[in-house]
């Protein structure tokens, strides 16, 4: 029997599968975490025990829970939040907690010296993207500005995948799809490290080796066998993203098909043929040589409704507290009787792509419920995401077929809303696991095992999601309101952010 391993790491949780040679689950495992906030604006993770303690775990009870002896496990993938910035020392060790990707916003001041210096015409030329909270360049520079100390000390700075990878084989490597988001520091003209900004921001040897997402980058080490429960000479792929590995675990592979990701934020990539250049939208070399990928993400989603179950649902069993306030919201009509949600409470990215930006709910009378509220948080995610779409409309993406994955999906208004603000059909894929599925899919294509194909007998098209035309037509009588809202409160916004300063 053939079996591979995928393990992803995400904000809240690890995930990890056993798949066989069909696609089939085997087993899963997940263990929870929390996101570190040690002041507004910044997100962290501690690597050491969220990243690589929960794998070890994770990979120990799949193995004990499948009954499967770990010959049988023919190749690994991982896949972890990105874009990450984690510097470490020679042999790997963390020498901080990990700053993660766009919802920390710490090195806003780095961003905006950084744009000016080498400016926007050259940072899209170069690598395909303006400087915003995603991008890494910014966050090492802050690293080195605030922190000289564990600066002088890093030998690499790698992300979520790369540390797990080097903890598994010993090897320092990232695939170009994460490198994409290492912005100015990758070159997407050459497809690799760029040495301008050596002397102002770091130097290439410090950054981790670039293979595609299939290669193989190493094999289990004996020491990281002992702690996994994998054998040793085990053949671990590059990884990548989770993002990327949920987009392949629904099928998305050709031009014009799009991932949306409901996670702890909405997170969107479009494959294409070509380069989309635009200044909202993210690029990066796509998993494979020759295709691309045109990103986007919200700030909050996931972590937004998990923000109002701790504050206004105490009394709810944590364990079903999601799927109560998620019935509670079906009393509440669409539009919410009349509340509209900026839902910008840890900033902003696609497409305003502003850390000032706060949360808004605009409309309460005393005749609101918590139903009310809460479906205005799930419909003004979903309003946050029509302007997302226009965004690549804008750019002259071409967009044929959108792929839904993720938990969110489970939750009928938020996917439902989300049709129909966009007019959007989404597919859902029979297996909804995501990136840790994905990952085992890319195992098994490493290797040979698997053809890209594949991909749609492992995991078929379950149900639609279809937009419905009357609940579309209240969206678009709340959409300009939603959008005015944000135009008319920015420059408050502003002032209000002056504490994270």
């Amino acid at each position: 029997m053939k079996a591979y391993l995928g393990i992803d790491i995400g904000t809240f949780e690890s995930k990890g599968v056993l798949a066989d040679a069909d696609g089939r689950v085997i087993a899963t495992a997940r263990r929870a975490h929390r996101m570190l906030v040690p002041q507004p604006g910044w997100a962290e993770h501690d690597a050491e025990k969220n990243w690589w303690g929960e794998f070890c775990e994770i990979s120990n009870e799949l193995i004990a829970t499948s009954r499967y002896d770990p010959s049988a496990i023919k190749s690994v993938a991982v896949s972890g939040i990105g874009p990450c910035m984690l510097p470490v020392d020679g042999n790997g060790a963390p020498l901080m907690n990990a700053v993660l990707y766009g919802v920390d916003t710490r090195a806003s001041e780095e961003i905006a010296e950084l744009t000016a210096e080498v400016g926007l015409d050259e940072l899209l030329a170069s690598g395909g993207n303006a400087l915003t909270s995603q991008s890494v360049g910014p966050k090492i520079l802050w690293l080195k500005k605030n922190r000289p100390e564990i600066f002088a000390r890093t030998r690499c700075v790698l992300n979520s995948s790369s540390f797990l990878i080097h903890r598994l084989t010993g090897r320092f490597v990232i695939d170009h799809y994460s490198a994409g988001s290492f912005n100015p520091l990758y070159d997407i003209r050459a497809q690799g490290w760029s040495d301008r900004y050596a002397e102002r921001i770091i130097a290439p040897d410090r950054l981790p080796e670039l293979l595609w997402t299939t290669e193989i980058a190493g094999a289990v080490t004996p020491e990281a066998a002992r702690q996994t429960g994998l054998a040793v000479g085990t053949p671990v792929t590059a990884g990548t993203i989770d993002a990327a590995a949920e987009a392949v675990s629904v099928g998305v592979k050709d031009a014009g098909e799009m991932m949306m990701m409901y996670g702890s934020t909405m997170f969107i990539i479009l494959v294409a043929d070509r380069r989309i250049e635009d200044p909202r939208l993210w690029y990066a070399p796509w998993l494979f040589e020759g295709q691309h990928a045109c990103m986007s993400g919200t700030s909050t989603s996931g972590t937004l409704t998990r923000w109002f179950q701790e504050q206004f649902a105490r009394e709810l069993d944590p364990e079903t507290a999601l799927a109560t306030l998620a019935a509670e919201a079906e009393n509440s009509p669409p539009g919410a009787n009349g509340l509209v949600v900026l839902p910008y409470f840890s900033g902003e990215r696609t497409p305003i792509h502003d850390p000032a930006a706060r949360g808004v709910v605009f409309g309460l009378d005393l005749t609101h419920s918590r139903s009310d509220i809460y479906r205005a948080l799930l419909e003004g995610i979903a309003l946050g995401v029509r302007s997302v779409i226009e965004t690549y409309e804008e750019a002259g993406a071409p967009l044929k077929r959108i792929a839904a994955v993720g938990g969110g999906t489970k939750n009928r208004i938020w996917s439902q809303a989300i049709s129909d603000t966009t007019g959007w059909k989404q597919d859902v894929c029979a297996n909804t696991i995501g990136a840790a599925y994905g990952n085992a899919f890319l195992a098994a294509l490493a290797i040979g095992d698997a053809a890209r194909d594949d991909i749609m007998r492992w995991n078929e098209v379950e149900r639609e999601i279809a937009p419905d035309a009357e609940s579309a037509a209240v969206y678009r009588r709340g959409y300009p309101v939603f959008k005015e809202l944000y135009s008319r409160t920015q420059d408050l916004m502003k002032g209000l952010s002056t504490r994270d300063a």
